[in-house]
Protein backbone atom coordinates (compact mmCIF):
# COMPACT_ATOMS: atom_id res chain seq x y z
CA UNK A 1 0.00 0.00 0.00
CA UNK A 2 1.34 3.45 -0.49
CA UNK A 3 3.49 5.37 1.80
CA UNK A 4 2.97 2.54 4.62
CA UNK A 5 6.34 1.54 6.22
CA UNK A 6 7.67 -1.97 5.50
CA UNK A 7 8.72 -3.68 9.23
CA UNK A 8 11.07 -2.03 11.00
CA UNK A 9 10.25 1.16 9.11
CA UNK A 10 8.68 4.12 11.40
CA UNK A 11 6.53 6.87 9.84
CA UNK A 12 7.68 10.13 11.24
CA UNK A 13 5.44 12.20 13.25
CA UNK A 14 4.16 15.13 12.24
CA UNK A 15 6.88 17.44 13.57
CA UNK A 16 9.49 15.31 12.23
CA UNK A 17 7.56 15.33 8.77
CA UNK A 18 7.40 19.51 8.92
CA UNK A 19 10.83 19.48 10.27
CA UNK A 20 12.50 19.31 6.82
CA UNK A 21 10.59 21.65 5.51
CA UNK A 22 10.82 24.30 7.88
CA UNK A 23 15.03 24.25 7.67
CA UNK A 24 14.60 24.40 4.24
CA UNK A 25 12.39 27.62 4.43
CA UNK A 26 14.38 29.10 7.20
CA UNK A 27 17.74 28.40 5.34
CA UNK A 28 16.26 29.77 2.13
CA UNK A 29 15.18 33.04 3.85
CA UNK A 30 18.48 33.51 5.74
CA UNK A 31 20.23 32.31 2.86
CA UNK A 32 18.61 34.90 0.94
CA UNK A 33 17.79 37.66 2.57
CA UNK A 34 21.06 38.19 4.51
CA UNK A 35 23.90 36.45 1.91
CA UNK A 36 22.06 36.52 -1.08
CA UNK A 37 22.65 32.69 -2.15
CA UNK A 38 21.01 31.09 -4.43
CA UNK A 39 17.85 28.93 -3.25
CA UNK A 40 18.96 25.47 -5.02
CA UNK A 41 21.60 24.66 -2.01
CA UNK A 42 19.30 25.88 0.51
CA UNK A 43 16.70 23.01 -1.11
CA UNK A 44 19.81 20.31 -0.91
CA UNK A 45 20.00 21.19 2.21
CA UNK A 46 16.80 20.22 3.39
CA UNK A 47 16.83 17.45 1.10
CA UNK A 48 19.77 16.37 3.64
CA UNK A 49 17.65 16.46 6.68
CA UNK A 50 14.94 14.71 4.91
CA UNK A 51 17.53 11.84 4.67
CA UNK A 52 18.56 12.20 7.85
CA UNK A 53 15.43 11.83 9.76
CA UNK A 54 14.54 8.87 7.55
CA UNK A 55 17.68 7.09 8.28
CA UNK A 56 16.75 7.52 11.74
CA UNK A 57 13.07 6.06 11.34
CA UNK A 58 14.97 3.33 10.06
CA UNK A 59 15.25 3.49 6.15
CA UNK A 60 17.90 3.06 4.36
CA UNK A 61 20.00 5.41 2.48
CA UNK A 62 18.83 3.04 -0.70
CA UNK A 63 15.31 3.57 0.52
CA UNK A 64 16.10 7.37 0.10
CA UNK A 65 17.94 6.92 -3.45
CA UNK A 66 15.28 4.86 -5.23
CA UNK A 67 12.72 7.75 -3.79
CA UNK A 68 14.54 10.26 -5.44
CA UNK A 69 15.47 8.79 -8.54
CA UNK A 70 11.66 8.02 -9.30
CA UNK A 71 10.79 11.77 -8.78
CA UNK A 72 13.23 13.13 -10.88
CA UNK A 73 12.55 10.62 -13.69
CA UNK A 74 9.21 12.54 -13.48
CA UNK A 75 10.84 15.67 -14.11
CA UNK A 76 12.62 14.20 -17.22
CA UNK A 77 10.01 15.27 -19.59
CA UNK A 78 10.01 18.66 -18.07
CA UNK A 79 13.74 18.82 -17.98
CA UNK A 80 13.46 17.67 -22.04
CA UNK A 81 10.94 20.66 -23.03
CA UNK A 82 13.22 23.44 -20.74
CA UNK A 83 16.07 22.60 -23.08
CA UNK A 84 14.03 22.15 -25.94
CA UNK A 85 12.78 25.73 -25.68
CA UNK A 86 16.26 27.11 -24.89
CA UNK A 87 17.29 25.70 -28.18
CA UNK A 88 14.01 27.69 -29.56
CA UNK A 89 15.25 31.11 -28.23
CA UNK A 90 18.34 31.07 -29.78
CA UNK A 91 17.53 30.04 -33.36
CA UNK A 92 14.47 32.67 -33.43
CA UNK A 93 16.83 35.10 -32.34
CA UNK A 94 19.56 33.80 -35.32
CA UNK A 95 16.90 33.48 -37.86
CA UNK A 96 15.30 36.97 -36.70
CA UNK A 97 11.95 35.94 -35.71
CA UNK A 98 11.73 37.71 -32.51
CA UNK A 99 13.62 40.97 -33.54
CA UNK A 100 10.91 41.05 -36.45
CA UNK A 101 8.89 40.95 -34.17
CA UNK A 102 10.04 44.25 -31.80
CA UNK A 103 10.82 46.14 -35.05
CA UNK A 104 7.10 46.17 -36.03
CA UNK A 105 5.90 45.98 -32.93
CA UNK A 106 7.55 49.59 -31.98
CA UNK A 107 6.83 50.38 -36.22
CA UNK A 108 3.21 50.37 -35.41
CA UNK A 109 2.38 51.42 -31.75
CA UNK A 110 0.12 54.29 -30.89
CA UNK A 111 1.13 56.39 -28.27
CA UNK A 112 -2.63 56.25 -26.43
CA UNK A 113 -3.01 52.77 -27.12
CA UNK A 114 0.52 52.03 -25.84
CA UNK A 115 -0.40 50.14 -22.62
CA UNK A 116 -2.61 47.61 -23.94
CA UNK A 117 0.17 47.58 -27.17
CA UNK A 118 2.45 46.59 -24.66
CA UNK A 119 0.38 44.44 -22.07
CA UNK A 120 -0.43 42.57 -26.02
CA UNK A 121 2.78 42.66 -27.33
CA UNK A 122 4.39 40.93 -24.33
CA UNK A 123 1.64 38.25 -24.14
CA UNK A 124 2.32 37.50 -27.59
CA UNK A 125 6.25 36.83 -27.71
CA UNK A 126 5.87 35.10 -24.35
CA UNK A 127 3.38 32.98 -25.53
CA UNK A 128 5.47 31.66 -28.37
CA UNK A 129 8.60 31.98 -26.83
CA UNK A 130 7.13 30.36 -22.96
CA UNK A 131 9.40 32.87 -21.37
CA UNK A 132 8.51 35.98 -19.62
CA UNK A 133 11.75 36.86 -18.47
CA UNK A 134 13.11 36.32 -21.84
CA UNK A 135 9.82 38.33 -22.98
CA UNK A 136 10.86 41.17 -20.21
CA UNK A 137 14.53 41.05 -21.51
CA UNK A 138 13.52 41.76 -24.87
CA UNK A 139 9.91 43.67 -25.48
CA UNK A 140 9.80 44.43 -21.77
CA UNK A 141 13.13 46.70 -22.38
CA UNK A 142 12.22 47.91 -25.97
CA UNK A 143 8.68 49.30 -24.90
CA UNK A 144 9.98 50.85 -21.71
CA UNK A 145 12.32 52.48 -23.91
CA UNK A 146 9.37 53.93 -25.62
CA UNK A 147 7.35 54.81 -22.43
CA UNK A 148 10.39 57.39 -21.60
CA UNK A 149 10.23 58.43 -24.78
CA UNK A 150 6.91 59.69 -25.10
CA UNK A 151 6.89 60.73 -21.37
CA UNK A 152 4.56 57.77 -20.22
CA UNK A 153 3.78 57.12 -16.33
CA UNK A 154 6.60 54.13 -15.98
CA UNK A 155 4.98 52.56 -13.43
CA UNK A 156 1.17 51.97 -15.44
CA UNK A 157 3.98 50.78 -18.10
CA UNK A 158 5.85 48.26 -16.93
CA UNK A 159 2.65 46.60 -15.03
CA UNK A 160 1.30 46.37 -18.18
CA UNK A 161 4.08 44.83 -19.37
CA UNK A 162 5.09 42.50 -16.31
CA UNK A 163 1.37 41.32 -16.88
CA UNK A 164 1.32 40.93 -20.50
CA UNK A 165 5.00 38.93 -20.15
CA UNK A 166 3.02 36.61 -17.18
CA UNK A 167 -0.31 36.23 -19.27
CA UNK A 168 1.40 34.47 -22.34
CA UNK A 169 4.24 32.64 -20.08
CA UNK A 170 1.07 31.24 -17.99
CA UNK A 171 -0.40 29.73 -21.21
CA UNK A 172 2.10 28.85 -23.42
CA UNK A 173 2.68 25.22 -23.95
CA UNK A 174 6.44 25.75 -24.34
CA UNK A 175 6.55 27.64 -21.06
CA UNK A 176 8.78 25.77 -18.38
CA UNK A 177 6.76 26.46 -15.62
CA UNK A 178 3.24 26.25 -17.46
CA UNK A 179 4.48 22.42 -17.83
CA UNK A 180 6.25 21.79 -14.67
CA UNK A 181 2.41 22.62 -12.89
CA UNK A 182 0.89 20.24 -15.11
CA UNK A 183 3.76 17.61 -14.29
CA UNK A 184 4.23 18.10 -10.36
CA UNK A 185 0.21 17.82 -10.39
CA UNK A 186 -0.02 14.77 -12.60
CA UNK A 187 -2.42 16.66 -15.38
CA UNK A 188 -1.77 16.52 -19.16
CA UNK A 189 -0.70 19.44 -20.39
CA UNK A 190 -3.35 21.16 -22.57
CA UNK A 191 -6.36 20.57 -20.05
CA UNK A 192 -3.86 22.36 -17.65
CA UNK A 193 -4.03 25.18 -20.16
CA UNK A 194 -7.49 25.07 -21.06
CA UNK A 195 -8.33 24.94 -16.94
CA UNK A 196 -6.10 28.01 -16.78
CA UNK A 197 -8.50 30.27 -18.37
CA UNK A 198 -11.12 30.24 -15.76
CA UNK A 199 -8.83 32.31 -13.78
CA UNK A 200 -6.35 33.89 -16.38
CA UNK A 201 -9.41 34.93 -18.58
CA UNK A 202 -11.50 36.83 -16.53
CA UNK A 203 -8.21 38.84 -15.39
CA UNK A 204 -7.55 39.15 -19.16
CA UNK A 205 -10.20 40.99 -20.05
CA UNK A 206 -9.97 43.23 -16.46
CA UNK A 207 -6.19 44.41 -18.19
CA UNK A 208 -7.82 45.60 -21.42
CA UNK A 209 -10.18 47.49 -19.72
CA UNK A 210 -7.75 49.12 -17.15
CA UNK A 211 -5.12 49.26 -19.63
CA UNK A 212 -7.26 50.89 -22.48
CA UNK A 213 -8.56 53.79 -20.14
CA UNK A 214 -5.34 54.54 -18.95
CA UNK A 215 -4.04 55.44 -22.74
CA UNK A 216 -6.91 57.92 -23.21
CA UNK A 217 -4.76 60.27 -21.24
CA UNK A 218 -1.96 60.00 -23.15
CA UNK A 219 -0.55 62.67 -25.62
CA UNK A 220 -1.64 61.55 -29.17
CA UNK A 221 0.79 63.73 -31.02
CA UNK A 222 4.10 62.50 -29.36
CA UNK A 223 6.54 61.24 -31.64
CA UNK A 224 8.82 58.01 -31.06
CA UNK A 225 12.05 59.33 -29.77
CA UNK A 226 15.31 59.09 -31.47
CA UNK A 227 16.98 56.77 -28.88
CA UNK A 228 14.05 53.84 -29.98
CA UNK A 229 14.38 55.45 -34.13
CA UNK A 230 18.17 54.05 -33.63
CA UNK A 231 17.22 50.79 -32.52
CA UNK A 232 14.96 49.94 -34.96
CA UNK A 233 17.69 50.83 -37.55
CA UNK A 234 20.05 48.99 -35.66
CA UNK A 235 17.87 45.92 -35.70
CA UNK A 236 17.50 46.01 -39.30
CA UNK A 237 21.77 46.47 -40.47
CA UNK A 238 21.40 43.16 -38.69
CA UNK A 239 18.46 41.03 -39.85
CA UNK A 240 16.78 40.47 -43.19
CA UNK A 241 13.14 40.64 -42.52
CA UNK A 242 11.08 38.30 -44.60
CA UNK A 243 7.06 37.46 -44.02
CA UNK A 244 8.62 33.47 -43.73
CA UNK A 245 10.28 34.65 -40.60
CA UNK A 246 6.61 34.36 -38.84
CA UNK A 247 6.65 30.15 -39.61
CA UNK A 248 8.19 29.29 -36.54
CA UNK A 249 5.82 31.15 -34.20
CA UNK A 250 2.85 30.04 -36.42
CA UNK A 251 4.06 26.35 -36.03
CA UNK A 252 4.34 26.68 -32.07
CA UNK A 253 0.44 28.17 -32.36
CA UNK A 254 -0.47 25.31 -34.45
CA UNK A 255 1.00 22.95 -31.96
CA UNK A 256 -0.91 24.17 -29.17
CA UNK A 257 -4.51 24.84 -30.60
CA UNK A 258 -4.49 21.20 -32.49
CA UNK A 259 -2.66 19.59 -28.81
CA UNK A 260 0.19 18.23 -30.31
CA UNK A 261 3.01 16.88 -28.18
CA UNK A 262 5.14 20.07 -27.60
CA UNK A 263 8.73 18.81 -27.93
CA UNK A 264 8.63 17.57 -31.55
CA UNK A 265 6.84 21.15 -32.50
CA UNK A 266 9.61 22.97 -30.82
CA UNK A 267 12.13 21.05 -32.82
CA UNK A 268 10.33 21.76 -35.91
CA UNK A 269 10.21 25.25 -34.87
CA UNK A 270 13.77 24.82 -34.19
CA UNK A 271 14.74 23.58 -37.58
CA UNK A 272 12.36 25.83 -39.46
CA UNK A 273 13.94 28.80 -37.94
CA UNK A 274 18.21 27.01 -38.06
CA UNK A 275 16.76 26.69 -42.26
CA UNK A 276 15.40 30.58 -42.28
CA UNK A 277 18.38 31.87 -40.65
CA UNK A 278 21.05 30.08 -43.32
CA UNK A 279 19.13 30.92 -46.20
CA UNK A 280 17.87 34.90 -45.50
CA UNK A 281 20.54 36.18 -42.82
CA UNK A 282 24.14 36.51 -43.06
CA UNK A 283 25.42 34.06 -40.34
CA UNK A 284 27.90 31.59 -40.70
CA UNK A 285 26.15 27.57 -40.21
CA UNK A 286 28.95 27.62 -37.43
CA UNK A 287 27.10 30.69 -35.69
CA UNK A 288 23.51 29.26 -36.42
CA UNK A 289 24.68 26.46 -34.43
CA UNK A 290 26.51 28.09 -31.66
CA UNK A 291 23.46 30.09 -31.14
CA UNK A 292 21.23 27.41 -30.73
CA UNK A 293 23.35 26.14 -28.39
CA UNK A 294 24.93 28.32 -26.36
CA UNK A 295 22.75 31.74 -27.05
CA UNK A 296 22.88 34.56 -29.82
CA UNK A 297 25.63 37.18 -29.64
CA UNK A 298 25.83 40.03 -31.66
CA UNK A 299 29.20 39.07 -32.62
CA UNK A 300 27.96 36.69 -34.91
CA UNK A 301 27.16 38.78 -37.82
CA UNK A 302 29.23 39.10 -40.77
CA UNK A 303 29.77 42.33 -42.06
CA UNK A 304 28.01 44.59 -39.49
CA UNK A 305 30.00 47.38 -37.40
CA UNK A 306 28.57 46.32 -33.69
CA UNK A 307 29.90 49.84 -32.76
CA UNK A 308 27.64 51.60 -34.68
CA UNK A 309 24.92 50.08 -33.32
CA UNK A 310 22.30 51.11 -30.50
CA UNK A 311 23.93 50.25 -27.10
CA UNK A 312 20.45 48.49 -26.44
CA UNK A 313 21.02 45.59 -28.64
CA UNK A 314 23.20 43.19 -26.60
CA UNK A 315 20.83 43.49 -23.52
CA UNK A 316 18.15 43.16 -25.92
CA UNK A 317 18.76 40.21 -28.24
CA UNK A 318 22.09 38.62 -26.65
CA UNK A 319 19.94 35.25 -25.32
CA UNK A 320 18.60 32.16 -25.91
CA UNK A 321 20.62 28.47 -26.11
CA UNK A 322 20.06 25.38 -24.56
CA UNK A 323 22.61 26.43 -21.64
CA UNK A 324 20.90 29.38 -20.77
CA UNK A 325 18.53 27.14 -19.23
CA UNK A 326 20.96 25.46 -17.06
CA UNK A 327 19.55 26.99 -14.16
CA UNK A 328 16.27 25.55 -14.24
CA UNK A 329 17.96 22.07 -14.68
CA UNK A 330 19.27 22.78 -11.37
CA UNK A 331 15.83 24.28 -9.77
CA UNK A 332 14.18 21.07 -10.95
CA UNK A 333 16.80 18.67 -9.85
CA UNK A 334 16.98 20.07 -6.45
CA UNK A 335 12.98 20.31 -5.87
CA UNK A 336 12.18 17.25 -7.04
CA UNK A 337 15.22 15.74 -4.65
CA UNK A 338 13.60 16.82 -1.80
CA UNK A 339 10.45 16.05 -2.85
CA UNK A 340 11.67 12.36 -3.40
CA UNK A 341 13.34 12.60 0.20
CA UNK A 342 10.31 13.71 1.77
CA UNK A 343 8.19 11.02 0.03
CA UNK A 344 10.56 8.03 0.68
CA UNK A 345 8.93 7.92 4.32
CA UNK A 346 5.94 9.67 3.48
CA UNK A 347 6.22 12.79 5.22
CA UNK A 348 4.42 14.90 2.38
CA UNK A 349 1.32 13.01 2.83
CA UNK A 350 1.68 13.59 6.75
CA UNK A 351 1.77 17.11 6.47
CA UNK A 352 -0.41 17.91 4.17
CA UNK A 353 -3.06 15.27 5.83
CA UNK A 354 -2.68 17.24 9.00
CA UNK A 355 -3.36 20.95 7.23
CA UNK A 356 -5.88 19.28 5.35
CA UNK A 357 -8.04 17.35 7.91
CA UNK A 358 -9.65 20.07 9.19
CA UNK A 359 -11.14 21.23 6.19
CA UNK A 360 -14.57 20.22 4.77
CA UNK A 361 -15.08 22.35 1.70
CA UNK A 362 -13.58 23.04 -1.82
CA UNK A 363 -13.13 26.34 -1.36
CA UNK A 364 -11.07 25.73 2.12
CA UNK A 365 -8.97 23.64 0.17
CA UNK A 366 -8.24 25.78 -2.44
CA UNK A 367 -7.30 28.51 -0.02
CA UNK A 368 -5.32 26.25 1.95
CA UNK A 369 -3.38 25.69 -0.93
CA UNK A 370 -3.07 28.98 -2.26
CA UNK A 371 -1.54 30.04 1.27
CA UNK A 372 0.83 27.02 1.11
CA UNK A 373 2.58 28.16 -2.70
CA UNK A 374 2.10 31.53 -1.80
CA UNK A 375 4.25 30.94 1.15
CA UNK A 376 6.81 29.12 -0.12
CA UNK A 377 6.93 31.40 -2.99
CA UNK A 378 7.83 34.00 -0.25
CA UNK A 379 9.93 32.28 1.52
CA UNK A 380 11.97 30.89 -1.03
CA UNK A 381 12.09 33.90 -3.51
CA UNK A 382 10.91 31.69 -6.35
CA UNK A 383 8.23 30.89 -8.01
CA UNK A 384 8.37 27.35 -9.44
CA UNK A 385 8.76 25.57 -6.33
CA UNK A 386 5.34 25.83 -5.02
CA UNK A 387 4.07 24.37 -8.52
CA UNK A 388 6.40 21.39 -7.50
CA UNK A 389 6.16 20.94 -4.00
CA UNK A 390 2.62 21.58 -3.58
CA UNK A 391 1.45 19.93 -6.95
CA UNK A 392 3.11 16.85 -5.47
CA UNK A 393 1.67 17.05 -1.89
CA UNK A 394 -1.89 17.57 -2.65
CA UNK A 395 -2.56 15.84 -6.14
CA UNK A 396 -3.73 12.84 -3.54
CA UNK A 397 -5.70 15.22 -1.53
CA UNK A 398 -8.28 16.32 -4.66
CA UNK A 399 -7.90 13.25 -5.68
CA UNK A 400 -9.94 11.76 -2.75
CA UNK A 401 -12.04 14.55 -2.40
CA UNK A 402 -13.05 13.97 -6.02
CA UNK A 403 -11.95 17.11 -7.74
CA UNK A 404 -9.54 16.81 -10.84
CA UNK A 405 -6.05 18.02 -9.71
CA UNK A 406 -6.18 20.20 -12.47
CA UNK A 407 -7.79 22.49 -10.38
CA UNK A 408 -4.82 22.10 -8.34
CA UNK A 409 -2.19 22.74 -11.35
CA UNK A 410 -4.53 25.94 -11.86
CA UNK A 411 -4.32 27.21 -8.11
CA UNK A 412 -0.13 26.69 -7.56
CA UNK A 413 0.16 28.88 -10.75
CA UNK A 414 -1.85 31.48 -9.81
CA UNK A 415 -0.61 31.54 -5.67
CA UNK A 416 2.87 31.13 -7.60
CA UNK A 417 3.82 31.24 -11.18
CA UNK A 418 1.94 34.45 -11.53
CA UNK A 419 2.34 36.29 -8.20
CA UNK A 420 6.46 36.01 -8.26
CA UNK A 421 6.90 39.39 -9.85
CA UNK A 422 5.01 40.95 -7.88
CA UNK A 423 6.86 40.10 -4.45
CA UNK A 424 10.16 42.78 -4.36
CA UNK A 425 12.86 40.10 -2.87
CA UNK A 426 11.78 37.35 -5.17
CA UNK A 427 13.88 36.48 -8.78
CA UNK A 428 11.56 37.57 -11.22
CA UNK A 429 10.75 40.93 -8.80
CA UNK A 430 14.23 41.60 -8.87
CA UNK A 431 14.57 40.66 -12.43
CA UNK A 432 11.81 43.09 -13.55
CA UNK A 433 12.71 46.19 -11.72
CA UNK A 434 16.44 46.00 -12.61
CA UNK A 435 15.57 45.55 -16.26
CA UNK A 436 12.92 48.17 -16.83
CA UNK A 437 14.11 50.29 -14.01
CA UNK A 438 11.03 50.30 -12.26
CA UNK A 439 10.41 49.32 -8.11
CA UNK A 440 8.28 46.36 -7.85
CA UNK A 441 6.06 48.64 -5.39
CA UNK A 442 5.66 51.05 -7.80
CA UNK A 443 4.40 48.57 -10.36
CA UNK A 444 3.06 46.28 -8.89
CA UNK A 445 -0.86 47.64 -8.31
CA UNK A 446 -0.54 48.03 -12.53
CA UNK A 447 0.31 44.37 -12.86
CA UNK A 448 -3.21 43.79 -12.38
CA UNK A 449 -2.59 39.42 -14.26
CA UNK A 450 0.17 38.94 -11.64
CA UNK A 451 -2.94 38.97 -8.30
CA UNK A 452 -6.49 38.93 -9.69
CA UNK A 453 -6.05 35.39 -10.73
CA UNK A 454 -6.08 34.40 -6.63
CA UNK A 455 -8.94 36.46 -6.06
CA UNK A 456 -10.51 34.47 -9.35
CA UNK A 457 -9.77 31.39 -7.62
CA UNK A 458 -11.50 31.94 -4.50
CA UNK A 459 -14.36 33.18 -6.29
CA UNK A 460 -14.45 30.09 -8.33
CA UNK A 461 -13.89 27.96 -5.44
CA UNK A 462 -16.52 30.14 -3.06
CA UNK A 463 -19.38 29.28 -6.15
CA UNK A 464 -18.40 26.42 -7.86
CA UNK A 465 -18.13 27.31 -11.02
CA UNK A 466 -14.90 26.35 -12.46
CA UNK A 467 -14.25 23.56 -10.52
CA UNK A 468 -13.23 20.16 -12.51
CA UNK A 469 -15.06 17.36 -10.70
CA UNK A 470 -12.43 14.13 -10.83
CA UNK A 471 -12.31 12.04 -14.17
CA UNK A 472 -10.29 9.10 -14.74
CA UNK A 473 -10.00 9.60 -18.51
CA UNK A 474 -8.00 13.10 -17.91
CA UNK A 475 -6.08 11.47 -15.15
CA UNK A 476 -2.49 10.62 -16.82
CA UNK A 477 -1.14 8.51 -13.97
CA UNK A 478 -4.82 6.66 -14.02
CA UNK A 479 -4.29 5.86 -17.99
CA UNK A 480 -0.80 5.06 -17.61
CA UNK A 481 -1.46 2.52 -14.67
CA UNK A 482 -4.01 0.69 -17.03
Amino acid sequence: MKNIPHPGKQRPSFFWSLFPMLIMLAAISIGYFVFNIRAEPMILLGTATASFVAIAHGYTWDDILKSICLKISEALPVILIVASIGFLIGAWMVSGTIPMMIYYGLKIINPQYFYISAFFLGALISVCTGTSWGSIGTIGIAMIGVAIGLNIPLAIAAGAIVSGCWFGDKLSPVSDSTNMAALAAGVNLYSHIGHLLWTTGPGFILCCVVYTYMGLSIDASATTPDSIAILMTSIAKVYNFNVLLILPPIIVLYGSLSKKPPIPMLFLSTLVSVILALVFQSFTPASVGESVVSGFRLSMADGVNISALSSDMPRLLERGGAISMFSSFVTVFSAFSFAGAMSATGSLHTVIHRMTEGVKSTFRLILTTILSAFTICACTANGTLPLLLCGDAFKDEYKRRGLATKNLSRTTEDAGTVVEPIIPWSASGVYCATMLGVATLDYLPWAILCYSGVFFALLWAATGIGIAPYDKDDDPEYLAAS
